[in-house]
């Protein structure tokens, strides 16, 4: 990525690949020539300028990435680009990414630590979990949380209840595995998640598994 103010990274991680774009503060309205006439008629239905931002700068990767392929979602809201595999986009802090998986679903998320997650946990850890996880850690919860929205974006539903239905666990080699729970079905997702630059990464480290 060569425009002035934007890095690019790309992060290999088993069969996906991210993408990530990090941006300084941007005019948005500079750029919409990376967006398709849908997504400038999307654009202008955001009023604030840090939305405006990342929904620009994911469209600038996205031009990076394949050009004006349009990101399309399905019943569920997960996103989408024809002939293109399979896609996840996530945002925090100036920072927007893209996994690919040509293979098999992905989900994928950013997230940034925040102390306030310490008020909220209760709103998303199982009882469970809170025996299993040091819940008083906000790298810990920051990771919890990465990885409950990363099974939600794999979960085929949007309505779903993160204490109960989304659930984790981990082996004694300290990976991660995460059970959604469907109403005909569970949805088992090993996780691969890691830190980059201060900013934790969940992605699913292989294909969803039913039981």
């Amino acid at each position: 990525m060569t425009i002035k103010g934007f890095e690019y990274h790309t992060i290999n991680c088993n069969n996906s690949t991210i993408h990530l774009l990090y941006f300084e503060p941007f005019n948005p309205a500079d750029y919409l020539d990376r967006l398709t006439a849908l997504e400038q008629e999307r654009y202008h239905q955001f009023s604030h300028i840090k939305r405006k931002r990342e929904f620009v700068a994911t469209r600038i990767l996205r031009h990076q990435l394949f050009g004006f392929e349009h990101i399309h979602y399905d019943i569920n809201g997960a996103p989408y680009i024809d002939q293109e595999g399979y896609i996840s986009v996530s945002h925090t802090n100036q920072l927007v990414g893209i996994a690919v998986n040509p293979k098999y679903q992905v989900g994928f998320d950013l997230e940034a630590p925040r102390d306030r997650i310490i008020d909220v946990k209760h709103k998303f850890l199982s009882e469970e979990e809170k025996e299993v996880f040091d819940c008083n850690d906000i790298k810990t919860l920051t990771q919890i949380w990465s990885s409950k929205e990363t099974l939600y974006k794999l979960a085929g539903r949007k309505e779903i209840i993160f204490k109960t239905q989304l659930l984790l666990s981990k082996d004694a080699f300290d990976n991660w595995k995460g059970s959604i729970i469907n109403p005909h079905e569970t949805r088992c997702v090993k996780l691969n998640i890691f830190e980059w630059k201060g900013i934790v990464i969940t992605i699913n480290a292989d294909k969803i598994e039913f039981e």
